[in-house]
């Protein structure tokens, strides 16, 4: 590895031309990194310091982990099963945790090495043999005198690289952390101060250090107080970035012309209004006005609507709907499954009633149509259907995103209502565009109750209403957690409460992560040396047939999840609506919007599998009558585990911006902020919604004043240039949600 000695190296210098080829193309292979700018804002995972322990204690089983530890004890056994000697190796970190690393083979050298007392960072993959948790033939480097010869350069390089605070990198088998940190010292070593794109008025607004002290403090943290100084400008780049972005995009959208849709005091809306068997909450009245509010203006409304599972948005969405209809304009309410799609029409047309048969016998002559488009239509009723839509004579059009696209054209498209946050892009925005003559009004709803950071970052470019009341008539649900490895009868006795629940008339679900197709399972990897394999996840086509012919034998069982054929979907919901099943066994294609009164009891199979927000959605699913809901959530996981701790804060509340807050601090920000959806790496690295509420909004308040001042940032040429690096193309699309 060789630096270039006296040349200047930028941001854009490639990396191969730093540190060699070979390492150049791990760096690249393995974790993405080509250029010196992509390794020095390859910021390290945390900082060990040897005489502090990093809590071996905590490491979960298939972790790719970094523990700074020392040397207990080793031990020398011949192996049973094939020739040489297994070594074992026991660290501690200080917190009385420890961890057995394993080296097959003959290998005395190693125990030479690593004598009791030494130091070292040890690298690999947790695993666990015999109630052990371990790492099978790990990467390590030793800190101090003493190391073998290949690693005392290593060692060198890493105290004098590090100091008191030593970095450990997110890494790569290949690619360990000590590698990182070498290369991140070459780069360093010749990298010229980068240009800092932040105004100089908001840096010392702020009290935030220069970019380049930041990059350089990051990695070679003299002090505590260097690495909170570097931590929080970077942060704020972060965050000023999404912020002038959703900004940017609020600014714009209001200066979009619409077609006002004021509300009626006489027409379709009223009439619901006067139709409906129960009083709207105070929360549902609130956000009727609001909304009524922006539909009445001659800007496009971009509202996000968010609330507990069955608190009532349909219904808030179904009036926005009638408000637009009322002003000769059509609506659009697009679902994200065909599932959803077809249950959204029967539960609109039902609730309408007579308002929304218009033309039939038994329609009201002032009332309008509800058409539903989906991709399985046939294809006489997809021409009846297009045909309704074009002429306007269906004022509420139902279906998928792809109603967008299929040569569905609209009379007057006013009104978009997307449903479980279902987010529109550039493409998807130019194709509503052409069915519309101005930019039509979009509504957002979400089910996922939002935290208010997560509201700020994420939706920071929409309007934010809220519902947190039930509407009345709604039952409560009973949560309970049940450990199917320790209780085994436990089980037996969930079983025998669903033949309880049928037998009283109700039916249930029976929830599994995964359909059940060969490689379909993430967890079938064999396992390393001794260790037990993690079983595949519990599948829909495996557990059906074993309840049918086991302990729900004789009941009705259907099956349902998203690979099945779009009428043979709409066919298994109609019956279980219609009370002809007892048991669906589904994916999460229930997850939302599912809308069966009757069903009281849903077992989810191998909880753990499932995320916070996933959960509190699919219990939502009962409870939706007169009669108390009940959600058991089936685990191995064993007590005192981190899945096992998550599942029991599920069961322990229905609250769910509570549990939303939890299920935020158990995700990295890139999920949350759409880099799992978008298929990229995150760019944000350090920004914690969480933790760093007062400095997103201090980001956005100087987003606000910059941009009122300079809209397109055209005075500010590099920030803009260091926005669209951080915020790329791709991501803000994902959050341009209307």
């Amino acid at each position: 590895m060789s630096a270039t000695g006296t040349a200047t190296t930028t941001l854009d210098t490639p990396l191969k031309k730093l540190v060699g080829d070979k390492t150049a193309k791990a760096l690249a292979g393995h974790l993405g990194l080509e250029t010196a700018g992509d390794l020095v804002y390859h910021f390290p995972r945390r900082y060990d310091e040897r005489g502090e322990h990093t809590d071996i204690r905590s490491l979960e089983v298939g972790e790719q982990v970094t523990v700074l530890g020392q040397v207990r004890r080793t031990t020398v056994r011949p192996m049973r099963q094939r020739r040489g000697n297994l070594l074992e190796v026991i660290v501690e970190d200080g917190s009385g945790g420890t961890l057995t690393l394993t080296f097959f083979g003959n290998q005395a050298w190693r125990e030479r090495d690593l004598k009791p007392g030494r130091w070292g960072l040890f690298a690999g993959k947790v695993t666990e043999f015999r109630g052990k948790r371990q790492l099978n033939g790990p990467e390590y480097v030793l800190l101090g005198a003493g190391a073998a010869d290949g690693e005392t350069a290593a060692t060198e390089e890493i105290e004098e690289f590090a100091g008191a605070l030593i970095p450990v990198y997110p890494a790569a088998a290949a690619v360990p952390t000590w590698v990182i940190a070498r290369c991140v010292r070459v780069v360093l070593d010749t990298l010229a101060p980068p240009a800092d794109p932040l105004p100089a008025t908001v840096r010392a607004t702020r009290n935030l250090i220069d970019l380049g002290t930041a990059l350089r403090e990051i990695h070679r943290p003299t002090t505590k107080e260097d690495l909170y100084r570097a931590r929080r400008r970077l942060k704020w780049d972060e965050a000023f970035a999404v912020q002038l972005t959703l900004v940017q995009r609020k600014h714009r959208a209001a200066s979009w012309p619409a077609r006002p849709r004021p509300r009626r005091d006489d027409g379709l809306l009223a009439a619901f209004d006067g139709l409906l068997p129960y009083e709207l909450t105070a929360g549902q009245r609130d956000v009727g006005e609001e909304v009524a509010a922006d539909l009445a203006i001659a800007h496009p409304m971009h509202r996000l609507l968010q609330g507990e599972v069955g608190s009532g948005k349909t219904v808030c969405a179904l009036r926005a709907m009638l408000q637009v209809v009322d002003a000769g304009g059509q609506a659009a309410l697009l679902a994200p499954t065909e599932v959803l799609a077809a249950q959204h029409h029967r539960g609109i047309t039902d609730l309408l009633g007579p308002l929304g048969r218009a033309g039939e016998l038994d329609g009201d002559a002032a009332g309008t149509r509800v058409t539903l488009v989906t991709g399985s239509l046939g294809a006489a009723a997809r021409r009846r259907a297009l045909a309704e839509v074009a002429s306007g004579g269906a004022g509420i059009v139902i279906g998928t995103h792809a109603l967008l696209y299929e040569g569905v054209d609209f009379a007057d498209l006013g009104l978009v209502v997307v449903d479980e946050q279902h987010r529109f892009g550039v493409e998807q925005r130019d194709a509503l565009r052409a069915k519309a003559e101005q930019p039509p009004h979009v509504l957002v709803m979400t089910a996922t109750p939002i935290p208010r950071t997560v509201a700020m970052t994420v939706y920071g470019d929409l309007e934010i209403s809220t519902l947190t009341q039930l509407p009345r008539g709604r039952s409560p649900i009973a949560s309970h957690v049940v450990p199917a490895a320790e209780k085994p009868a436990f089980l037996d006795r969930a079983w025998r409460r669903v033949r309880e629940e049928v037998a009283a008339g109700h039916q249930a679900y029976v929830v599994c992560p995964r359909i059940g197709e060969p490689g379909a399972a993430e967890d079938d990897e064999p396992p390393p040396d001794d260790e037990p394999a993690r079983r595949p996840p519990m599948a829909v086509a495996e557990v059906a047939p074993l309840l049918a012919e086991g302990p729900l034998h004789g009941l009705r069982i259907g099956v349902l999840h998203g690979r099945l054929p779009a009428d043979e979907k709409d066919g298994v919901m109609r019956s279980f609506a219609a009370g002809n099943l007892d048991v669906l066994v589904a994916t999460t294609v229930v997850e939302v919007g599912v809308d069966v009164p009757n069903a009281t009891v849903m077992i989810v199979l191998d909880a753990d599998r499932f995320g916070v927000s996933q959960l509190h959605q699919l219990r939502g699913r009962v409870g939706r009558g007169s009669a108390p809901g009940l959600c058991l959530l089936v685990t191995e996981a064993a007590e005192g585990t981190p899945a096992r701790e998550r599942l029991d804060a599920v069961a322990s509340t229905t609250d769910g911006f509570r549990l939303a807050e939890l299920d935020l601090e158990q995700r990295r920000e890139g999920d949350v902020l759409g880099a799992a959806q978008s298929g990229r790496r995150s760019h944000l690295r350090l920004l914690s919604l969480l933790r760093d509420t007062e400095l997103i909004r201090d980001a956005r308040a100087e987003a606000i004043t910059l941009l009122e001042d300079d809209p397109e940032l055209a005075r500010h040429p590099a920030l803009a240039g260091s926005v669209a690096a951080l915020v790329d193309e791709e991501r803000a699309e994902y959050l341009e949600k209307g």
